[in-house]
């Protein structure tokens, strides 16, 4: 595996009137369920950062390390990348103060929701940045209960060397079948660790076709059960699980998401310049070379562009 991401290909143009205005660059990975990559482009096997795409695998590692979690709602919170609405901050806290802890224990930095209906109600109610609002809070959740549970401290459990983080590392590159290429620090202060969209797409293909009991059909079936809880009401992944059923799906930063399909196949993909407008149609177009059809994937075939209030265009695929 290189140890410098080279760059994609057009995946996506953005056409106005009739005019292409842009384009937007990628790479790109489909695997049948085999796990045999059916279709690529750009660069699938140097390291890229997963971002937020990598909780499900970190979760994974939580329960191998002795998660006490038993309600599947909980289990989707910690693999969450959430949009801090009230039912997620709920659910969040709910898991501190059973530990006897609260949002003060908590190592991601404040934050608002990231809606912006969800923004303004809580700006209008006098309220402000939370720790519980950021969209790891549930991930943060879950390492300190894994803390708990395991015996290891609290304290310094974001560093990249503290034995949860490498209980977790562990995980990712068990499910990836790759090792780490390289470590960062991610929106949230905990550690994001690099591997290959082909790794990614791997280990989310792990998740959906693993026996039912293990730590990795654990995770995926909780957020199978709850798509609401690990994205948002209007989330992409979240809608996309919902409307595909059996599918596991998570979005990452930077243009980041990866889906699979037990007994078809997964996909993981990055937008070049993170914009997240390329990101659904790409994969809409990744998920029907695996003969995946399903009217929420004809939603989000093509992004519409406004002009004037009205549709004058579209970001779509051209791979």
């Amino acid at each position: 595996m290189s140890k410098t991401y080279s760059g994609g290909v057009p995946l996506a143009e953005v056409v106005r009137s009739g005019f292409v205005e842009g384009l937007h660059r990628g790479s790109v990975v489909v695997l049948d369920a085999a796990g045999a990559t059916v279709a690529a482009a750009g660069d699938v096997g140097s390291p890229v950062f997963p971002r937020s795409a990598s909780k499900p695998m970190q979760a994974v590692g939580m329960l191998r390390a002795g998660l006490p979690l038993t309600d599947p709602a909980d289990v989707a919170i910690v693999s969450a990348s959430h949009a801090g609405e009230e039912f997620h901050v709920a659910r969040v806290g709910a898991l501190l103060a059973g530990a006897g802890l609260d949002e003060s224990d908590l190592g991601c930095p404040p934050d608002l929701p990231m809606g912006e209906l969800a923004r303004e109600a809580v700006l209008r109610a006098g309220g402000g940045p939370t720790r519980g609002r950021m969209n790891c809070s549930g991930k943060h959740t879950g390492m300190l209960l894994t803390c708990l549970a395991a015996g290891w401290p609290r304290a310094g459990y974001r560093q990249p060397e503290h034995p949860l983080q490498l209980a977790l590392r562990s995980a990712v590159e068990e499910c990836t079948g790759e090792p780490v290429a390289a470590v960062g620090v991610d929106g949230c202060g905990a550690p994001v660790l690099a591997v290959s969209l082909t790794g990614l797409a791997r280990a989310y293909l792990r998740l959906v076709s693993a026996v039912p009991g293990s730590p990795e059909r654990t995770v995926a079936d909780a957020m199978r059960a709850h798509p609401e809880l690990v994205g948002g009401t209007w989330a992409e992944d979240s809608r996309l699980m919902r409307g595909l059923p059996g599918a596991v799906a998570k979005i990452g930063a930077e243009g980041v998401i990866a889906a699979a399909l037990p007994g078809v196949g997964a996909v993981a993909l990055k937008i070049d310049d993170g914009a997240t407008r390329a990101r659904m149609p790409v994969l809409v177009s990744a998920l029907r070379r695996l003969g995946v059809r399903a009217p929420v994937l004809d939603e989000y075939a093509e992004l519409p562009l406004l002009g004037g209030g009205i549709p004058v265009g579209a970001v779509r695929p051209v791979w």
